[in-house]
C-alpha cells in the first residue's frame, strides 16, 4: 500500500558569518527554526555554510592563500562536535530532516579538510553524512577527496533523501548511484560564485537541478549561500579582487519538481527561504515514460559497479584489541541506510 506523504520542504539561502563556525552555527539553528516554523519539515542549508567557502583559492596564488587555509582549517569542525550537537538539537527541535553543508577536519590528519554534507533525522540523530567526492578545480587547494561510503540515500516519510554539494551534480554516475537507491528528495547545495563573465552560476545550478528532477522523477532542493560585504572586506585587498566578488547574479536557490521545473520562484543573490509543499504522488506517473533505474533500462547492458567501502590511511592488525580512546567508545550517532549487497 502507498505510504509516502506529501509535506513542505524548504531551501535555504543565507551567508555565514565568515571563518567563524560558532556564530554561523548559531545562524543555521536559527534559519532551521524559520523554516520549521512556515512548516517544513525536510530543510536544505547551503554547502559548506560553516564556517565557509575558500574564495581565495580562485582570487589569490597559493602561497598568498595559505594563511586563509590555516584559518579555514582552525574554523573547521569535527563530526561529531559541539556544532553538530547544536545542529541535532536543532533538528529535532524543528521534527525536521536537516541537510547541512560543513568544513568537516578530520580526525586523522592536521590539516585535513573534507566539503561535508551533515543528515540529521527529526529526531536528532546523524543519519550520515557525504563528503564531497572530487573537490572543483581550484577547490582541490583545500579540500581532500571523499569516498564512495557515503554515496547513501536515508529513508523519511516523504521518500528517500540523497544529497551531493555542488559540482559533483555534474557526476552522472554518482547522481544515478543515488537514484538506484530509489532517491525521491534530493539535496544540491551550491555557494555563491560571482567570479568570470562567462560562467552564469544560477543558470548552471538550474541547468543541473532541473535535469537531475526530470531524469530521477523526483524532487530536488536547491539550497546556495549568499555573498555578504563582511567575505569581501575580509579578503579584498585590491579593487580587482573586489570587482570578482561583486559580481551579479551569483546565487540562486529553489525547488523543482519531478518535470524539471521550478515549483516555486527562486532566490536570487538575496538571503531568504524557499518553501513549497511536495507530493511524492507526482513521482509514479512520470516514471510510465522513463524509469532510468527500472524499466526505461538495460541492466543486461550496462554494469555500474560502486565501491562503498570506507577509506582508511592504514590497516592496522594488533595481537590484542588497541585500548580506545573516549570519543572511540561513545556510541556512533550515524544510522545509514545500507543495501542488501553490503
Amino acid at each position: 500500500m502507498w505510504k509516502l506523504e506529501p509535506t513542505k520542504v524548504a531551501a535555504i539561502q543565507a551567508a555565514p558569518v565568515f571563518l567563524d563556525s560558532t556564530a554561523t552555527t548559531e545562524k543555521a539553528c536559527r534559519l532551521i527554526a524559520s523554516a520549521a516554523a512556515q512548516g517544513a519539515r525536510v530543510i536544505a542549508l547551503p554547502e559548506v555554510f560553516i564556517p565557509g567557502y575558500p574564495y581565495w583559492s580562485w582570487m589569490m596564488n597559493p602561497l598568498e592563500g595559505s594563511k586563509w587555509f590555516r584559518a579555514l582549517y582552525k574554523a573547521s569542525i569535527l563530526v561529531p562536535g559541539p556544532e553538530t550537537n547544536l545542529l541535532a538539537r536543532a533538528a529535532r527541535d524543528a521534527g525536521a530532516y536537516v541537510v547541512v553543508g560543513v568544513n568537516e577536519r578530520s580526525p586523522n590528519s592536521i590539516g585535513t579538510i573534507y566539503n561535508t554534507n551533515l543528515v540529521f533525522g527529526p529526531d536528532g540523530s546523524l543519519l550520515g553524512r557525504h563528503r564531497k567526492l572530487v573537490p572543483t578545480f581550484a577547490e582541490k587547494l583545500t579540500w581532500a577527496s571523499g569516498d564512495g561510503s557515503s554515496l547513501r540515500t536515508y529513508e523519511t516519510p516523504y521518500g528517500a533523501i540523497g544529497t551531493l554539494a555542488c559540482g559533483e551534480n555534474t557526476n552522472t554516475l554518482a547522481r544515478f548511484t543515488l537514484l538506484s537507491q530509489d532517491e525521491r528528495i534530493h539535496i544540491a547545495n551550491y555557494i555563491a560564485f560571482p567570479f568570470t563573465e562567462n560562467y552564469d552560476m544560477p543558470e548552471a545550478i538550474r541547468i543541473r537541478a532541473g535535469a537531475h528532477a526530470f531524469e530521477g522523477k523526483l524532487y530536488t532542493l536547491v539550497s546556495c549561500s549568499a555573498m555578504s560585504d563582511q567575505i569581501a572586506d575580509m579578503l579584498c585587498t585590491t579593487d580587482e579582487q573586489r570587482r570578482m566578488m561583486s559580481g551579479r547574479p551569483n546565487a540562486f536557490s529553489g525547488i523543482f519538481g519531478p518535470d524539471g521545473r521550478l515549483v516555486t520562484d527562486p532566490l536570487i543573490d538575496e538571503e531568504g527561504i524557499v518553501v513549497a509543499e511536495i507530493d511524492p504522488e507526482r513521482c509514479i506517473e512520470p516514471k510510465q515514460f522513463q524509469d532510468i533505474t527500472g524499466a526505461y533500462n538495460r541492466f543486461d547492458i550496462f554494469d555500474l559497479r560502486v565501491n562503498r567501502r570506507a577509506l582508511a590511511p592504514a590497516q592496522f592488525a594488533d595481537a590484542a584489541p588497541a585500548e580506545r580512546s573516549p570519543q572511540q567508545l561513545e556510541p556512533q550517532p550515524e544510522r545509514m541506510r545500507m543495501s542488501e549487497q553490503d
